[in-house]
């Protein structure tokens, strides 16, 4: 449709309530367009307030689970700035979940290594995560266990130097039966 209007092709006439009007001048936003706003909201917001714009949340379908099943949960980081802005990471792991502290459910599991990362959110941003608890925990590179009936905590936060400092984590509580 644009090009049609675009082209000369309509008639263009006053008389004509139906014909389009003249043309109107193209009219392109300059604000923001020359600095790339999310490296600018870097430079000028601090740290700890960027990490405090984002908010996280944790949540499963079901409070109660039976020993053995699969604990499915969902994990959402928000950014609630109306202007983007980006997190310095401790390493190329840019968010991670835990059971109970054990990351992933493993309690062999280490931090992994490397360079830092950087997880940017655009102005109001959501960032949405399915994941999967197996219900199990594992204690060597090859055996699994089952937990002992009771309360454990899933929680997830984004690898920050200190996300608990930092307010950039959520956690939930879950019932195994």
């Amino acid at each position: 449709m644009r090009r049609i209007y675009e082209s000369n092709a309509l008639d263009r006439d006053d008389d004509d309530p139906f014909a389009p009007n003249e043309r109107e001048p193209r009219v392109r936003p300059t604000a923001m367009r020359s600095l790339p706003a999310e490296r600018v909201s870097r430079l000028v917001v601090p740290h700890r307030l960027r990490c405090r714009a984002v908010r996280a949340t944790v949540s499963t379908p079901a409070d109660t689970f039976a020993r053995g099943e699969q604990v499915p949960f969902f994990v959402e980081f928000r950014n609630t700035l109306p202007f983007p802005v980006s997190l310095r990471t401790r390493s190329p792991l840019l968010w991670s979940w835990a059971v109970d502290g054990h990351r992933e459910a493993d309690t062999t599991a280490e931090d992994p290594g490397g360079d830092a990362g950087r997880l940017t959110f655009a102005r109001g941003e959501r960032k949405r995560f399915h994941r999967t608890w197996s219900g199990l925990f594992r204690v060597t590179p090859t055996e699994w266990e089952e937990p002992a009936p009771g309360e454990y905590t899933l929680s997830a936060g984004i690898n920050v130097a200190d996300p608990f400092r930092e307010a950039v984590t959520a956690a939930t509580t879950v019932r195994i039966e």
